[in-house]
């Protein structure tokens, strides 16, 4: 009997020590409770996009349109850059053999051809937009200009277009006074082309500067001239208040437009522009 009575005390006293053990309960909710302590769950992290870096510097290269090039072909800043690096030597091979500047000649096919981008130098290699003309030989392309299916010479490569654009301006007696300007003066030679009919666009000569000066093109005339000339800076810009904003080197209308809070449709609009060009030294208004 006294076996039997401490059989059933030692059961009890088993039962009573395995109720006091910790319950752990699990729900729905993101929360576990274990001996009424709260532990939250982590939560999921989703990664942050990556944008494609050569993406990224493609938009902020894209965003400084440098010019309309008379092509109609829009150029940006590493494509010219790319062009001159391409044609400096042949340009300054015309100018030793020619007398035209190298910066002329490269603001000029820049201009003309869209930094090469032009149809015209695509399907021709004719960088200077030269058009048959009375005597011409050579192949040439059809393509819609001052009238529809003009005749423009075909070259087999862009060199033969840079020779035939020297060829071009030493021949023809209304350039004759160009070469009684000296070699270096950039300026004068601008100016020189609009006036003997080169181009019928008012400000062709400014577009010319401006490339000149803003991509540096005057340092190959300096290398054959073997000269060390740098223009001098133009330091006169917005004055407080002013209505007008001369241009400085580095600047675009896309820079500008941000700067002064406006569109660059704004920029065009009240300088009555027919397309984004600008040229160190040039006024444009801003109010």
């Amino acid at each position: 009997m006294k076996t039997k009575v401490t059989l059933f005390f030692l059961a009890l006293l088993v039962v009573s020590c395995s109720s006091s053990r910790p319950v752990v309960r699990t729900t729905s909710k993101t929360k576990v409770i274990t001996n009424k302590k709260t532990v939250t769950q982590p939560k999921t992290v989703t990664k942050p996009t990556v944008t494609n870096s050569s993406s990224v510097t493609k938009a902020i290269t894209n965003s400084e349109v440098s010019l309309d090039a008379t092509s109609n072909v829009k150029t940006y800043t590493e494509e010219i850059k790319l062009y001159v690096e391409n044609f400096k030597e042949i340009a300054q091979n015309n100018m030793k053999n020619y007398g035209i500047p190298a910066s002329i000649t490269l603001a000029q096919g820049i201009l003309e051809s869209g930094a090469g981008k032009g149809k015209l130098a695509q399907t021709a290699n004719n960088h200077f937009g030269i058009k048959c003309h009375t005597g011409w030989t050579g192949e040439s392309v059809r393509h819609d200009d001052d009238a529809e299916q003009e005749c423009f010479r075909k070259y087999q490569h862009p060199s033969e277009s840079y020779r035939d654009h020297s060829l071009f301006l030493t021949s023809r007696p209304r350039y004759s006074n160009l070469f009684k300007l000296d070699k270096g003066d950039y300026e004068s030679w601008a100016k020189g082309l609009k006036a003997a009919g080169y181009a019928t666009d008012v400000k062709y000569p400014d577009k010319l500067i401006g490339l000149i000066e803003r991509f540096e093109l005057y340092s190959f005339d300096n290398e054959v001239l073997n000269r060390e000339f740098v223009p001098i800076k133009k330091d006169i810009v917005a004055i407080k208040n002013s209505d007008f904003y001369t241009i400085q080197k580095g600047d675009t209308l896309f820079s500008l437009s941000r700067k002064f809070n406006l569109t660059v449709e704004d920029l065009m609009k009240l300088n009555n522009m027919s397309d984004v060009a600008i040229a160190i030294g040039q006024q444009i208004k801003i109010k």
